[in-house]
């Protein structure tokens, strides 16, 4: 996965992270599948996933793998464009993936019982924007947007332990 790298290994300190989002190029779907399996082995349960971008940018299919590995589960994962949240759970813990877009208000994502939820199950959200005060200060941040043939990611709000295992995990896969 080197050209994975190919943005991450510029000079760069792991420990300035929190000073500067981490830019990974993403060429294809594998790439994207990639990152969201080094994220679901490495972030720690009740972590919160902000993932935005334009329509088409790699929100849903980073969810998707994300809740795959992690969850280990074999079936479809839809798009919760339209159901708003979907929920997914093994023995010892439970993934939330909501897709805000739809949402006028942030009061109705407190509707949804996403406020319970945050904190205590891994919550992957797209489209935060729509979360206003909700949202919470140690949540990690995903940027996707197009970049020439490809996507790239900025992930915000790594601390530096799991920003080096994302990275260590990147170098041997």
């Amino acid at each position: 996965m080197a050209h994975l790298l190919a943005m991450a290994t510029r000079p760069m300190q792991i420990a300035a992270m929190n000073a500067a989002p981490l830019t990974i190029y993403l060429p294809d779907p594998a790439a994207t599948d990639a990152i969201a399996r080094q994220f679901a082995d490495h972030v720690p349960g009740g972590c919160t996933l902000l993932l935005s971008g334009p329509i088409g940018a790699g929100k849903s299919h980073f969810a998707r793998a994300f809740i795959r590995r992690r969850l280990g589960y074999p079936g479809d994962i839809p798009s919760p464009t339209f159901t708003l949240v979907q929920t997914y759970h093994s023995e010892t813990e439970e993934v939330w993936h909501a897709d805000l877009y739809r949402l006028s208000h942030p009061d109705e994502a407190a509707e949804l019982g996403l406020d319970e939820a945050i904190g205590t199950a891994i919550c992957v959200i797209e489209w935060p924007d729509r979360l206003g005060d909700l949202v919470p200060q140690n949540a990690i941040r995903l940027a996707f947007r197009d970049e020439g043939e490809g996507r790239s990611v900025a992930i915000d709000g790594l601390d530096p332990k799991l920003a080096a295992a994302l990275l260590a995990g990147l170098e041997d896969d």
